[in-house]
């Protein structure tokens, strides 16, 4: 059979495809080195560069609670040579709360979401509040008393925390700071009263018998911390939250080349000991196609959006 045009251009594209990379890939980190998105980037690198037979390094582009990074990554052209691992910080909350330089739904391609982690309410191992009926007791008969200590307006701590004053029909008391480290400080030092802290960050602590876990924000107790009960089986519906690592790239990215990443990221964080190593700090995978990506931050999107309007949340 003679080869129709079309099914020439169609061998050539693959063939182009196929002959990626040709030259550095640039996983951009739109954060400081050392952080939860940055160690899932640098996993990623380091096993990445010898599926695809080449070379891969990390680029830490902090700023503007990681947009600019994020917008470098949306300017660039989309060949698969920059890629951005982020967490969803830029994807689906800071356009709600700033200007950003990007459109996060078009000016992104998707490629999946690698991992995500809930939220655990934590208090002191001295505080009074033993668990959650203590803390909504406390609540409901001192609007805006209990300190809720979170690492930014607008972070996803500052998010759940107003999520679940929502549901609960309470009110706390915000106090923000600058990162989670001083957070974790004055929590320590019970200069505040909670936190709904990411379990990364929490279960060190918590396993050291400095903070007492009350509650946690996943749809299913964690295997980490088997003891605490989830906001659902509390009572408190619609406040299930995840803070999330993906991975994208610019608009415009070949469909195929999208989901030779996704394969290739999910067969390094699903290797036995990498998948050990992260659901030991609390991670769960997720490693979703590009599709499923763009569907779920979509709705992500539309959730925080709307939050953040009823809350009359700003990021000053």
């Amino acid at each position: 059979m003679k080869k129709t045009l079309a099914g020439i251009v169609l061998g050539l594209a693959s063939a182009v495809a196929f002959a990626w990379p040709t030259k550095t890939v640039t996983i951009i980190v739109p954060f400081p080195p050392g952080g939860s998105t940055d160690m899932i980037a640098r996993i990623i690198s380091n096993e990445l560069g010898p599926k695809i037979g080449g070379t891969v390094v990390v680029d830490n582009k902090a700023g503007a609670t990681g947009t600019i990074g994020a917008a470098q990554v949306a300017r660039s052209e989309p060949d698969g040579y920059t890629l951005l691992v982020a967490s969803l910080g830029p994807f689906v909350i800071a356009p709600h709360l700033m200007k950003v330089q990007y459109d996060a739904l078009k000016d992104l391609d998707p490629i999946t979401v690698a991992v995500r982690a809930p939220n655990v309410l934590v208090v002191p191992a001295a505080s009074k509040h033993k668990s959650l009926a203590d803390v909504l007791s406390y609540l409901k008969a001192n609007p805006g008393k209990m300190s809720f200590a979170t690492s930014g307006a607008g972070s996803s701590d500052h998010l759940t925390s107003e999520l679940f004053w929502q549901q609960t029909g309470t009110s706390g008391l915000h106090v923000p700071y600058k990162g989670g480290g001083p957070v974790m400080t004055d929590l320590l030092g019970n200069q505040v009263d909670s936190s709904f802290m990411n379990i990364n960050t929490a279960l060190p602590q918590i396993q050291a018998g400095k903070l007492r876990p009350l509650v946690i924000t996943s749809a299913k107790r964690s295997p980490l911390l088997p003891n605490v009960p989830t906001l659902e089986e509390s009572g408190i519906k619609d406040a299930n939250v995840y803070s999330w690592q993906a991975v994208a790239g610019p608009h415009g990215m070949p469909a195929e080349l999208k989901n030779r990443l996704q394969r290739d990221i999910a067969a390094i964080l699903s290797e036995p000991a990498t998948k050990a190593k992260l659901e030991g700090l609390g991670f769960e995978l997720v490693l979703n196609t590009p599709e499923e990506f763009a569907k779920y931050e979509a709705t992500e999107y539309a959730r925080w959006q709307k939050l953040i309007h009823d809350r009359h949340i700003t990021a000053n």
